[in-house]
């Protein structure tokens, strides 16, 4: 990963730029889904530290920002919240959880749509452009753009779907879990780091297998 990335800045770097920016403005996108929900839910811990906004440097981590520039992987700051502050204590869980998610799977869905107006198609060949504008450099560098946040927003909507801790999809399924599988999920974030390094490396190939089959089933429908 790391030597593609610096291969990836030193052959294209507007191509580097647009991964970084997007990957960047994503992960933002993605937390300011939990801080907006949260505050809706009836708890303003996210609100009152300034997360309820689309700023990326009020979301983004340093140490997780950086290693997203180097070698394509990081994360942004955790959104803090406060469950006992919700109305409803499982469907304030429920909702936060899925919401940074359903914020990336909205803007890949937009980003797709836009790339098809433009005029944009899947081919069995891959894609094409069906118009003189899109056939452009600058047609070229705006379905580059469009391509990746696409791309970007499904595998982070995917890879936070998974229902270990600490990803969204783990807090899903303890917002309507029985009391002690919700406390063993609970112990298990102590060791978050560890299980998500695990999925990308050990579990590499059923990751990638469920992103792809995400992935072709969004581009076949919109494209």
């Amino acid at each position: 990963m790391l030597g593609g990335m610096i291969q990836l800045l030193q052959q294209d770097p507007l191509a580097f730029v647009i991964l970084a920016a997007v990957l960047l403005f994503s992960l933002a996108a993605h937390e300011w889904g939990h801080a907006w929900v949260a505050d809706r839910m009836g708890d303003p811990t996210a609100r009152n530290l300034g997360r309820v906004t689309l700023n990326p440097f009020n979301h983004l981590d340093p140490l997780g920002s950086l290693l997203i520039l180097i070698v394509g992987f990081g994360w942004a700051k955790p959104v803090l919240t406060k469950p006992m502050n919700f109305r409803d204590y499982r469907m304030g869980v429920f909702w936060v959880s899925i919401a940074g998610i359903l914020v990336n799977l909205a803007i890949a869905i937009a980003a797709l749509i836009l790339l098809g107006s433009l005029g944009v198609k899947l081919s069995p060949n891959g894609l094409i452009a069906t118009n003189d504008f899109m056939a452009s450099s600058m047609g070229q560098t705006l379905a580059r753009v469009l391509l990746t946040a696409a791309r970007i927003n499904i595998i982070l909507a995917c890879f936070n779907l998974i229902p270990v801790p600490p990803l969204d999809g783990s807090k899903t399924v303890q917002a309507f879990a029985p009391k002690e599988v919700q406390v063993f999920l609970w112990q298990l974030e102590r060791y978050g780091f560890l299980l998500v390094i695990l999925l990308i490396t050990v579990f590499d190939r059923q990751v990638n297998s469920f992103i792809y089959a995400v992935m072709s089933f969004f581009m076949k429908l919109f494209l």
